[in-house]
């Protein structure tokens, strides 16, 4: 027998032991690729790729996405997956649709036990959506973000980028930490941004031990210490139907936000 051979029959026992799993095995980091123009300067000397999602295919990669909280109702939604498509030119959709019984739907893609990390610059390149009563996102999440009284430990809900058409012209920048009840507590900063309800628009976040700074189309946008999340944290894409964004039956259906590409990256 060659011994290319036996090696490999030497890899296949040894990877057959309950100690070896896959994520004990070295994965080589994506390949180094443009910065999108309007990413942040400092980002483009300083940061590594360490994921990405360029959308790229017909199908969503479950190697790097969840099909998030499928077949719960969230205010005036329910959260399902057929909302959530690929155009095979490097876009996802994510719609809000409306049945002929009047009943709305939502979508949600998040990295939960696929792709979690701490600290590092976060962006996304995405198309607003264009009707009254939802809202999109881009934000991080923890697993923790329930619990209260330790948000450095516990983590906090980190909106990147939130946006409706209640507000046409403005980009919203969320902090959410002790849970979702009476402890509930809150920071945020609304941003003028010219163009936002027409075209793609870049997002960003730099998150360090010691603050958030947000960035929209490569300007910083809001600095701040609140509530620095110290713990591990996973990528979400969204539409949601709350309220926030107006009432939905002054809205045609359906809408959707579009996503270019999602990149994360960390210092050299």
């Amino acid at each position: 027998m060659k011994k290319d051979h036996l090696f490999l029959l030497f890899l296949l026992g040894t990877c057959a032991l309950p100690a070896c799993t896959a994520s004990d095995q070295p994965v080589a980091p994506p390949a180094e690729i443009s910065f999108d123009s309007l990413t942040p300067a400092h980002v483009k000397n300083a940061f590594r790729l360490v994921w990405r999602d360029e959308f790229e295919g017909s199908v969503i990669d479950g190697k790097k996405w969840n099909f998030r909280g499928e077949g719960t109702f969230r205010k005036l939604a329910t959260v399902s997956r057929q909302t959530i498509s690929m155009d095979g030119q490097g876009h996802v959709s994510i719609k809000v649709t409306k049945d002929p019984n009047g009943n709305y739907y939502v979508g949600q893609l998040g990295t939960q036990g696929l792709f979690e990390t701490t600290y590092g610059y976060f962006e996304c390149k995405a198309k607003m959506n264009r009707t009254l009563g939802p809202h999109v996102a881009f934000w991080l999440q923890s697993p923790d973000v329930a619990k209260t009284g330790d948000p450095a430990k516990h983590g906090v809900e980190i909106d990147i980028f939130e946006y409706h058409r209640k507000a046409p012209g403005i980009a919203h920048h969320n902090l959410h930490w002790d849970g979702y009840g009476a402890e509930h507590k809150s920071a945020g900063k609304q941003i003028p941004v010219p163009g936002i309800d027409d075209g793609y628009h870049v997002f960003g976040l730099e998150w360090t031990e010691t603050e958030y700074i947000f960035y929209v189309d490569g300007l910083e946008t809001w600095r701040t210490a609140t509530s620095v999340s110290q713990r591990s944290e996973y990528l979400i894409l969204s539409t949601e139907l709350t309220g926030w964004g107006g009432d939905p039956a002054q809205g045609k259906f359906p809408d959707e936000v579009v996503f270019d590409y999602v990149r994360v990256y960390k210092r050299k």
